[in-house]
């Protein structure tokens, strides 16, 4: 088995991509020191473990952008953005939806691709392609519920420029390589 990098580091770049998005903004791994990572399958065979399909939403509003405190075991005490795991013929924006919707209540639209990026939290086992997607509020009166008490801490609206402390890793990577949620038009 391929060995697994022990730490990473993300840093931005740009990609041009001829899929379906005309410009495909991506994020590259550093790796740094070697580390193997197996577990069971069913029938006990070692095997690496898989990764995930996350996808994740820079809500907006205004200048502001919507962060819940986790309360799960990976990012525990973290902001995050809402998101979840895409489910099997779910296309990016559905998912986007859903969850949003399962997490805060609210309904979005005007739902936009805006990057991808590779995390490998290798102490927590834990590898996810996530596909960051921007949106705003279908009715901006809504306001957010705190939806799966036992998940998240609570939804706030953040000002971009004036971010809570701690943010979730992965988020936390993105923010740090300059990464900007917003459109530049």
């Amino acid at each position: 088995m391929a060995p697994i990098p022990k730490t990473t580091r993300i840093k931005s770049c740009t990609k041009q991509s001829q899929t379906r998005f005309r410009s495909l903004r991506c994020l590259s791994i550093l790796e740094f020191g070697q580390s193997t990572v197996t577990c069971k399958m069913e029938n006990g065979a070692a095997s690496p473990p898989v990764p995930k399909v996350g996808v994740a939403v820079f809500l907006l509003n205004g200048n502001k952008v919507l962060l819940g405190r986790r309360l799960s075991s990976v990012g525990y005490n973290t902001f995050a953005l809402p998101g979840g795991h895409l489910e099997f013929g779910e296309s990016f924006e559905e998912c986007a939806a859903r969850e949003v919707k399962e997490e805060t209540g609210l309904d979005i639209d005007k739902t936009e691709f805006l990057t991808v990026v590779n995390n490998v939290m290798i102490t927590e086992k834990v590898h996810v392609v996530c596909i960051l997607l921007r949106a705003i509020l279908a009715d901006p009166a809504q306001v957010p519920q705190n939806v799966e008490p036992e998940k998240c801490g609570g939804w706030e609206w953040y000002d971009w420029n004036e971010l809570p402390k701690p943010l979730f890793g992965p988020l936390e990577d993105v923010v740090q390589a300059g990464f900007n949620p917003f459109p530049t038009n």
